[in-house]
């Protein structure tokens, strides 16, 4: 019962969350100046007539309240308005074609993102206090600093134009026919046992992936190594080497200690992983929820900058709490 309230808990928390940062999105964008709909439209000629029967039409002359009130009551729903640059377009149509290419660009960032960070730490802890480890600090340092569009346009010289490797941007080959089940290229092509397509779709994942990778990869490097040295002078360690258990078993163990707060981590590093989708999306030409957020942004188009943030929230939210539960197996304290 003690496991099932704390579940509980913690889904209830994305109730709040989601709600704080629709709030401040609404609010922002109302403070800020211009004309939503001059901009939506990209021309100052219009007649002020047109423009208030315009904002009539799409509830922007009711009060902020109502317009607050009606948009989340919508979204309760599953109605998130229509966008104000094409006229009767559905933003949920909208966001349901663009999310899985930002989940599948994100989920592959991650797992280059843990690959490259896991493997760096426990080198890193295991060889601590060598040159190994001061170099492997250096570059989880370093890593984390990098700009994700300099680095990926960096990659894009080196293995798609000087080495012609890769592809430079898109999902996927224009001439490659996919039929499209998850909207996730990479297992649609699987599901459908087409091998051109999955060829296809993980060669232009490989550079986005790989940019999102890198630069997340740091924290993970000084996560691991540190809590990783600690672990390794426990006091168990030394319990279980005067008992002749063998090392590997041992560095089994301390990995397993020092692995829970790096598991806490990477929940808190999806949000990035998003963040970092919409940097990575524009410089790779990904069509994504990215690089849809930064067109809506450019246009003022508030209706669907509010879905993509109300859906961005969740998604935080429900990965947190997939990273509590698996907190939860992983340390029996907390199941208490």
């Amino acid at each position: 019962m003690g496991l099932l309230r704390y579940i509980a808990v913690r889904a209830a928390l994305i109730i709040p969350t989601v709600l704080i940062l629709y709030t401040v999105t609404f609010f922002i964008l109302r403070v800020l100046p211009g004309d939503p709909i001059a901009a939506a439209l990209g021309t100052k000629n219009i007649p002020e007539e047109q423009l208030v029967e315009m904002r009539r039409q799409l509830g922007l002359d009711k009060p902020l309240y109502a317009q607050y009130i009606d948009y989340l009551l919508g979204v309760l729903h599953g109605d998130f308005g229509t966008s104000l640059v094409i006229r009767g377009r559905p933003i949920a149509a909208d966001i349901t074609e663009r999310l899985p290419a930002t989940i599948e660009l994100a989920v592959a960032g991650m797992l280059v993102s843990l690959a490259i960070g896991l493997t760096t730490g426990m080198l890193a802890g295991l060889r601590r206090d060598t040159r190994l480890d001061t170099a492997l600090r250096i570059y989880g340092a370093v890593s984390y600093t990098l700009f994700i569009p300099w680095l990926g346009l960096l990659l894009q010289l080196v293995f798609a134009i000087w080495l012609g490797w890769l592809p430079v941007s898109g999902r996927i080959d224009p001439g490659v026919e996919l039929h499209e089940i998850t909207g996730l290229y990479v297992l649609d092509s699987v599901l459908t046992g087409n091998a051109e397509a999955l060829r296809s779709a993980l060669a232009h994942l490989v550079l986005p992936a790989l940019t999102l990778g890198i630069v997340l990869s740091g924290p993970y490097t000084r996560l691991l190594r540190n809590h990783l040295a600690v672990a390794l002078e426990s006091n168990f360690v030394f319990a279980y080497r005067a008992r002749g258990v063998r090392e590997k078993r041992i560095t089994w163990h301390a990995f397993r200690n020092a692995i829970i707060p790096v598991v806490t981590y990477a929940g808190l590093q999806f949000a990035l992983l998003l963040g970092g989708a919409v940097l990575t999306e524009t410089t790779f030409d990904w069509p994504g929820i990215g690089t849809y957020l930064v067109e809506k942004i450019q246009y003022r188009d508030y209706p669907a900058i509010q879905g993509v943030v109300i859906v961005f929230a969740f998604i935080v939210g429900l990965v947190s709490l997939v990273v509590d539960l698996l907190y939860a197996l992983l340390d029996p304290r907390v199941r208490y």
